[in-house]
């Protein structure tokens, strides 16, 4: 990101844990703008990372504000907001900028349409552990972004993680894995706490074992070669305590169950796409 000028429009929870995190990897901050949508959201990033930044409810150009000579533009707003934040700005882009949203469902044709010919554009799905410098970003170019500029913005979402370019007609389904996949880990998280609470552990032995248990288990599968299949077997000895556990998982025909929570969450993301 050496030498780009960088403007992160709306910079709330995703919007700031990209700009923390090229805050970390080195990127000056007198080269990041920002906008935000109060004076005191805005105050706290400018005294926390010493950028400039700009906040809606003193200024309705915020957005414009911070976009000038900004070569890479963050459209960090909310889905339903990208294309009138995009309208919006248009007159502040300058030419041959880089304009990525981050918003579920939101196309790059839809963006070109929107910014108009001056700026190329991209489209990524980061998830929540980007928040933690953990994240797994989606990348996909549209019809305008050339091979220069998908690179650019790879090196930008890896400083909050790590980042896959994909087809953009493979975006939604990423988006039911890894976009998704942080709820379907907190949701087998938090039945586990349940389960444990109903064995008679109070709240906090509960909560100690499960996050405990689920960041060990994420760390040795992050740090191991073998597959989670492999790793599994490891901890199911054959007959005992695991493999009945395991059995009612199977019973209960799990594998099933995540192909058609995830297509039922694809078919949401393709709806979600036909209205932008």
């Amino acid at each position: 990101m050496e030498n780009s000028k960088i403007a992160v429009i709306g910079a709330g929870s995703m919007g700031g844990a990209i700009l923390s995190g090229l805050i970390a990897a080195g990127t000056a901050a007198d080269s990041i703008t920002a906008s935000t949508a109060t004076t005191q959201s805005a105050k706290a990033l400018a005294n926390k990372f010493g950028i400039k930044s700009f906040a809606l409810d003193a200024s309705a150009t915020a957005n414009s504000d911070a976009s000038q000579d900004a070569d890479v533009l963050l459209i960090a707003v909310k889905p339903a907001k990208v294309l009138e934040t995009l309208e919006e700005i248009k007159a502040s882009v300058k030419d041959g900028a880089l304009v990525i949203s981050i918003a579920a469902g939101v196309t790059t044709e839809s963006m070109e349409h929107a910014i108009g010919s001056k700026a190329s554009v991209i489209r990524a799905m980061p998830n929540t552990p980007s928040i933690v410098g953990h994240g797994v970003t989606g990348i996909a170019k549209g019809k305008s972004a050339n091979d220069n500029q998908l690179a650019l913005a790879k090196d930008l979402f890896e400083t909050v993680g790590q980042a896959i370019v994909v087809d953009e007609e493979k975006i939604n389904a990423l988006s039911t894995i890894s976009g998704s996949g942080p709820a379907y880990v907190f949701y087998f998280a938090e039945k586990l706490m349940t389960a444990a609470k109903k064995m008679g552990f109070s709240e906090k032995e509960a909560n100690l074992m499960v996050r405990a248990t689920f960041l060990g288990s994420a760390t040795l599968l992050a740090a191991s070669s073998d597959s989670p299949e492999t790793l599994r077997a490891q901890v199911t000895s054959p007959n005992g305590t695991t493999m009945q556990a395991t059995a009612r998982f199977d019973e209960a025909d799990l594998e099933k169950v995540f192909i058609e929570a995830t297509e039922a969450a694809l078919a949401r993301a393709i709806e979600l796409g036909k209205n932008k």
